[in-house]
């Protein structure tokens, strides 16, 4: 089995104190062992104080963005040379307010050259995909996520995808107290599973995990890790309360039998 992979993307949140409240919090909550994989994603300037902070707890760290450019003049901009000097695990690329609401707007051959970028410098992509309420509601869905993965993985070996990380983030359950119904989601996870068999062949779709992603809270999510498809969740707003994020972490543990 996929080992089930919760993430906790903390977006633009928590002062240092806060963060190590919070981190307090799932040091006491965790249980030990852990059957599954946790992530924290803090802002970019809580990434060195957190690198500490999880060095106690069974938790991992990602970061919620970087360049592809390795170094130079980007104002503004975090490399994965950077990430790595933090020691993030893990990198969000493609997240629906970036394709969207933030700046200009990522389009998938930008998320491409970061996935590969990522790659090149050993960090695991959480790839996110999504469709908008629009082209769900034009039956648009399927054809949404195919284009999506298929560029923004593109020029990705199948020995590179296997260790990949997808996440379904429908972009109308982002922050807005809607949610994916366990079959919306399923279905959703399962033709993404179908396309990355297209992309990698078997072996390697079945080794990656796809999480779901889109007003995750402890009260729905054991019906939607149930799913055979959905192997964990990308928590937003729910992974800034200890409480919250241990419910979730509760919820798959008990929803895969862990």
């Amino acid at each position: 089995m996929r080992r089930p992979f919760v993430a906790g993307n903390w977006k633009m949140n928590l002062l240092l104190g806060q963060a190590r409240e919070l981190m307090a919090g799932l040091r006491e909550g965790l249980p030990a062992p852990l059957p599954i994989e946790v992530a924290v994603c803090p802002s970019f300037v809580n990434l060195m104080p957190m690198n500490k902070e999880v060095a106690s707890v069974p938790v991992v760290l990602g970061a919620q963005n970087m360049a592809a450019a390795e170094r130079g003049a980007y104002t503004g901009e975090t490399s994965a040379e950077m990430l790595n000097d933090a020691n993030c695990k893990y990198v969000i690329l493609g997240h629906s307010e970036r394709r969207h609401t933030i700046g200009k707007g990522e389009d998938d051959a930008e998320i491409n050259a970061k996935v590969l970028a990522a790659l090149a410098a050993e960090i695991t992509p959480i790839l996110c995909v999504g469709e908008t309420l629009e082209q769900r509601d034009a039956g648009e869905t399927e054809a949404v996520l195919t284009g999506q993965l298929a560029g923004g993985l593109a020029n990705v070996t199948a020995e590179q995808a296997a260790g990949l990380v997808i996440a379904y983030e429908p972009v109308w359950a982002i922050g807005t107290g809607r949610v994916a119904t366990p079959e919306q989601a399923q279905s959703a996870h399962q033709h993404i599973r179908g396309e990355l068999t297209s992309l990698y062949g078997t072996e390697a779709a079945e080794a990656i995990r796809i999480q779901y992603g889109g007003s995750v809270k402890p009260d729905n999510a054991e019906a939607l890790m149930v799913n055979p498809d959905v192997d964990g969740a990308l928590v937003g707003g729910a992974s800034l309360v200890a409480a919250d994020f241990l419910g979730i972490i509760t919820a798959t543990i008990q929803a895969k039998g862990l």
